[in-house]
C-alpha cells in the first residue's frame, strides 16, 4: 500500500468542534454513537491524505477564491484547504445549523493558519 502523499493537520477550532460533536452524541445517544461519528469523520478526513480534492469547492465566492474545500460527512461539513503538502482542517460543523458565522474567522491570502 502506498504512503499517503499529504499531511493532515486538524487546527485547534476543528479539534474542539470534533470533541463537541462527540460529547453531544455521547449525551444524546451514548458512547457507541460518539465513537462511530468521530471514527466516521476521522476516516473521511484520512482519505484526504491520498485524495485532497475529493471535497467540493465552497459555494461562497470568497472561500472558493482562497481554495477552501468542504468535505461532507453525513450531517457534518469539514472545511479545509491544501497548502503545499499539508491539508489544514479549519472547522467541522453540523451542516443543519447556521454555521456561516464560524467561517468568518478563516484565514485569507497572506494570513497564517494558527
Amino acid at each position: 500500500m502506498r504512503k499517503p502523499k499529504y499531511k493532515l493537520e486538524l487546527l485547534t477550532p476543528a479539534q474542539r468542534e470534533l470533541e463537541e460533536i462527540a460529547l453531544v452524541h455521547m449525551e444524546l445517544v451514548g458512547v457507541e454513537s460518539a465513537r462511530k461519528i468521530t471514527d466516521r469523520i476521522y476516516n473521511a478526513l484520512d482519505h484526504l491524505r491520498s485524495h485532497p480534492n475529493m471535497g467540493i469547492a465552497c459555494i461562497d465566492k470568497m472561500l472558493r477564491s482562497e481554495s477552501y474545500r468542504m468535505l461532507i460527512c453525513g450531517h457534518y461539513l469539514c472545511f479545509y484547504r491544501l497548502l503545499g503538502e499539508t491539508i489544514f482542517v479549519y472547522h467541522i460543523v453540523d451542516g443543519r445549523a447556521n454555521y456561516t458565522r464560524l467561517l468568518a474567522d478563516l484565514p485569507m491570502q497572506g494570513e497564517s493558519n494558527d
